[in-house]
């Protein structure tokens, strides 16, 4: 066999053994050694000027280079050079934005494969490989930052990592963030968020921190060094009302710079109320952080079995975080439904029903127990009962022969009942809900045995009762809740949640629920509304158990109740250790 070396028109026949051609187009260490050979050659050429066709100019300083090779290795040469832009027919471009020793790396890299990433270079040459398309060695500069991150430096990097749009450290950084919250917001860049930022990560669920002291010293070491123009949109995320109330007094309500900040005097005004009075709130200021020592617990009440026939002694709870049910002390005695419920203090409280219809029991969540309070004046079941100023109103229902106005209120420091004025209309079933320091009465069975679309509210300062604008429908076995300044009503055999808004005075349909139910529980977790149980058009209960997200319109499917239920009591309580 015979191999061919050409010198213009004449040529040479030379014997070649076939074994040996195979050696010599391997090579000893394959085609890798020989590219790299011919690349280390090349820069050598370039260092010196040899073969060179293009002059790069960065930062006053030149840089001898091949076009091909930067072609080969850059998108952003090859398209400066081949599509009509100047610079291809240029001798000389001029590059910006990267500094001359850090062009010199890049070079070495981009003819070599080999570069030495340090901390002190390694954003500069990021930068650089980010803006020449260079995107081994731009993943080469992420691996490395990567590695590096830690609390001190992940606000830096995050920062960093959004201006160059590299999505997988940003949130990898913004991870660490959360997760490690009490301690990078001691280290010098966290000062340097912008309140924007800040506001983001303060107002997430997921902040690692298991006191919400932790989150309101950071806020105000921020505020020291950046100025307090941003104080009440940073403190609207801090969760003061979850404070130790010892530490909220001392620490929070004497500090000076919110002494001097009238815009913030309503937060600690909400704070106080919650602490004095025990009102349970829906503000996200109330909610729990995941990692908390502290979580929300529904607890679901008595009610009707799947045939509305047994009534049910069961106290159960629910924790969404977990998904987990557990029972809690029954009912002392005997079992009752169509109750009315409402926390206060953390306690829950149970009045009327079917049976003993002026009893009232409240249940300790401290230690798991029933205790029995002052009872009703008046028989009632079918009824609302709510919690408003730090006192409990029980409003309307049913007494066996007709539907009520009355309405009477528990002073909780002298344990007794006293009548207020009565509603405008009698009406069971309705949805009795607090809102905005009022108390709301939507729909229900009116004394005709109709149904009422009418909405009426309390004023408590004035003793007075009101109308709003009607309801779009006219149902009873309804149940409302409230989430920051607005009602959210279900039931009556309806496909759908409503939304009442009383500062606007206005209604809207949220969302379709899977099937019409009515006489739910109904409560507010986590931010969204559980809806519990129920009863469908043919009369049965369900054990389903639906949520509604206020923030994204959706409604999704949780883990089901443990029995099917139906005309039950549903409420939230903080679950502090276990119950």
């Amino acid at each position: 066999m015979y191999t061919e070396l050409g010198y213009g028109s004449e040529s040479l026949q030379i014997p070649v053994d076939e074994n040996r051609e195979q050696e010599i187009q391997r090579g000893p260490c394959g085609g890798t050694c020989y590219a790299n050979e011919i690349l280390q050659s090349l820069n050598t050429d370039r260092q010196s000027g040899l073969f060179t066709d293009v002059l790069l100019r960065v930062d006053g300083q030149t840089f001898c280079c091949h076009k091909v090779i930067l072609s080969s290795r850059s998108s952003y040469f090859r398209a400066m050079f081949t599509n009509g832009f100047k610079e291809r027919d240029d001798h000389v471009v001029d590059l910006h934005e990267i500094s001359a020793p850090v062009m010199g790396l890049v070079l070495d890299f981009m003819y070599e494969g080999r570069i030495s990433i340090q901390e002190d270079n390694v954003e500069d040459i990021l930068q650089a490989s980010d803006k020449l398309h260079l995107y081994s060695l731009r993943d080469d500069c992420v691996t490395f930052l990567d590695g590096q991150l830690d609390p001190s430096n992940c606000v830096g990097i995050m920062k960093f990592a959004d201006m160059l749009s590299i999505t997988s450290l940003s949130e990898k950084s913004k991870k660490l963030m959360l997760e490690g919250f009490e301690e990078v917001s001691c280290h010098e860049e966290f000062l340097k968020l912008s309140k924007e930022d800040l506001v983001e990560y303060l107002s997430n669920d997921d902040l690692a921190v298991g006191k919400e002291e932790v989150v309101f010293e950071a806020v105000m070491r921020w505020v020291k060094d950046n100025g307090r123009e941003a104080l009440k949109d940073l403190l609207e995320q801090v969760r003061l009302p979850l404070m130790d109330p010892a530490y909220f007094l001392e620490k929070v309500e004497m500090d000076k710079t919110i002494r001097e900040s009238p815009e913030c005097f309503f937060l600690l005004h909400e704070a106080r109320i919650y602490h004095v009075l025990g009102d349970p709130m829906n503000s996200r200021r109330v909610r729990p952080r995941s990692l908390m020592d502290v979580s929300e617990l529904i607890v679901v009440i008595g009610g009707c079995d799947q045939k509305g026939i047994l009534k049910l002694p069961y106290i159960d709870s629910y924790e969404p975080r977990t998904g987990r049910w557990t029972a809690l002390s029954v009912f002392p005695g005997y079992t009752k439904s169509e109750t009315a419920v409402c926390t206060l203090k953390n306690n829950i409280y149970v009045s009327g029903g079917h049976i003993n219809s002026r009893h009232v029991w409240m249940l300790n969540s401290q230690i798991n127990s029933w205790v029995k309070m002052a009872s009703l004046t008046t028989n009632r079941w079918r009824h609302g009962m709510v919690t408003l100023k730090g006192q409990i109103y029980a409003v309307g229902g049913f007494d066996g022969l007709k539907s009520l106005s009355l309405v009477e209120r528990y002073n909780i420091f002298t344990n007794s009942w006293s009548p207020v004025t009565p509603m405008l209309e009698a009406v069971s079933s309705a949805a009795v809900v607090s809102c905005m320091n009022k108390l709301y009465v939507i729909g229900g069975a009116a004394e005709d045995y109709g149904n009422t679309d009418k909405v009426q509210f309390y004023n408590p300062e004035e003793d007075i009762w009101a109308y709003a604008s009607p309801a779009p429908f006219s149902k009873a076995g309804i149940s409302g809740v409230e989430i920051d300044g607005k009602i959210y009503v279900v039931g009556g055999l309806m496909s759908a949640v409503f939304s009442y808004r009383p500062s606007t005075d206005t209604w809207t349909e949220e969302a379709s629920l899977p099937g019409p139910l009515e006489s739910c529980g109904v409560t507010v977790c986590r931010g969204k509304v559980y809806i519990m149980g129920g009863r469908g058009e043919n009369g049965e209960a369900t054990d389903k158990c639906f949520v509604f997200d206020p923030e994204t319109k959706t409604v999704s499917e949780e883990r089901p109740l443990r029995r099917s239920t139906s005309h039950h009591g549903c409420v939230t309580i903080l679950q502090y250790g276990r119950i």
